[in-house]
């Protein structure tokens, strides 16, 4: 059976065919485009939850765009297994003329695409990149040194500084939908096939709803209301365009905007310093004598430190796969600076449960809480769980909806005592930085 000619379209963290920049480009290529999907075994394997909602989100995503594309004539083709074995296998299928697929910038993904661009380069077959989940990359917003950037304001203004309408606009894909090859619908590997269970999560709308946005600046500091446009897992899985976010962040809400900039800071600072996986950005706080007690990290796991703001925000995560972004703060903080254990612990637990987990911000996050990574909260400033809790959940509708024994004898005391750990900490990170 001839093999039909194709230009292969690769889906990664970009599930939508609306305005998609690689998707553009192979539909103007000229030659059919058949699109894939890899359920990468490398991923899927160190997953521990078999019911991993992840796995469903990205699921639900193919099925919406296996809709579009069966209507289309079309059909997407799922693999799973290691990508550079799967391309081997697709060779024998299509006579492939290129790969289009678009960046991303964490330390295995580079890795992985650069196998694949090695092993067509030497075939003599095209492997072509685009810019797509962010408005800026690599080395586009840079210092006029030519250094990047390793404090946010200034890396913020600069990038507001070169933000144009060209960097803004959309990927017009829907014309060119009619090059997609032409093929019947193949069947789709079920989640049990690939070693998974479905969850009955309902997962939050991918359209932000205006006034949320509106607003931001105003309610995104207080976990009891519904105050964020919990957008997040979108923007991770790319079935929302950035263009489109920002365009509309742009309009309605300077604050909501900062905080799509602070995203692509993290991706500038993972891509430039790869190192931030596993060391301290600082590298001054990989001398921190971690208590790293277990039994006080799997209070916290479990939400059961005697601190209702923080036991709340981890049943929260336990339950849902979400946590208030106020609430991650004043949870990072109390793991690594009243326990005293070692922020990586934190950061690959919330790697596990996080709906919306995407490495750049994760890390970035936990170092800046923990006082280790770049622009981070001083070492000596350690959130007072108690004022946290005044300040942002003063009525305690947040924390009574996920700590319903508050006031009751089965609460557990607090673990330690507020004072006597903050005096801890700064005795403990004074030493190691010898200040």
């Amino acid at each position: 059976m001839k093999r039909e000619a194709v230009s292969i379209f690769w889906f990664r963290r970009d599930l939508r065919l609306e305005d998609n920049a690689a998707l553009y480009h192979a539909l103007k290529s000229g030659t059919p485009v058949q699109p894939v999907f890899i359920f990468d075994a490398h991923i899927l394997d160190e997953l521990e939850d078999k019911t991993d909602q992840r796995v469903t989100f990205i699921y639900k995503a193919l099925e919406q765009i296996q809709e579009q594309l069966i209507q289309l004539g079309a059909t997407l083709d799922i693999r799973h297994g290691e990508p550079e074995t799967v391309f081997k296998t697709l060779e024998k299928d299509y006579d492939i003329q290129s790969i289009f697929l678009n960046q991303d910038y964490e330390p295995y993904a580079r890795q992985r695409d650069n196998t694949i661009y090695s092993y067509f380069k030497e075939k003599g077959t095209a492997v072509k990149g685009f810019k797509d989940q962010v408005i800026f990359e690599k080395n586009e917003v840079l210092k006029n040194d030519g250094k990047p950037y390793t404090i946010y304001t200034p890396y913020a203004n600069k990038w507001l500084s070169l933000v144009t309408p060209f960097f803004l606009k959309p990927y017009p894909t829907k014309k060119y939908w009619a090059h997609f090859h032409k093929c019947r619908g193949m069947q789709f590997p079920s989640l049990q096939k690939l070693g998974f269970k479905s969850t009955n999560t309902t997962f939050p709308p991918e359209s932000p709803d205006s006034g949320l946005i509106k607003d931001y600046d105003k309610t995104r500091d207080i976990p009891g209301i519904k105050g964020t446009t919990r957008v997040s897992v979108h923007l991770r899985f790319g079935t929302i365009s950035i263009r489109k976010l920002a365009t509309r962040a742009g309009k309605l809400n300077q604050t909501y905007l900062k905080e799509l900039i602070w995203r692509e800071f993290y991706q500038m600072i993972l891509f430039h310093f790869p190192d931030v996986v596993d060391t301290s950005f600082k590298k001054e706080y990989d001398k921190i004598q971690w208590r790293n007690n277990e039994k006080e990290f799997e209070a916290w796991c479990k939400g059961q430190t005697g601190y209702p703001i923080v036991d709340a925000g981890m049943r929260e995560l336990n339950e849902t796969g979400f946590m208030h972004n106020r609430v991650r703060m004043i949870t990072a903080s109390f793991l690594t600076k009243h326990l005293l254990i070692d922020w990586r612990w934190g950061e690959a637990y919330f790697a596990k449960k996080l709906l919306d987990y995407d490495l750049a911000s994760n890390n970035g996050g936990w170092q800046w809480a923990a006082g280790s990574g770049c622009d981070a909260a001083p070492y000596f400033r350690v959130f007072n769980p108690y004022i946290q809790t005044k300040k942002f959940d003063g009525d305690l509708k947040y924390i009574r909806k996920w700590v319903p024994e508050l006031e009751s004898q089965d609460y557990p005391a607090p673990i330690v005592e507020h004072d006597f750990a903050r005096k801890r900490c700064l005795e403990v990170y004074s030493k190691a930085l010898k200040r």
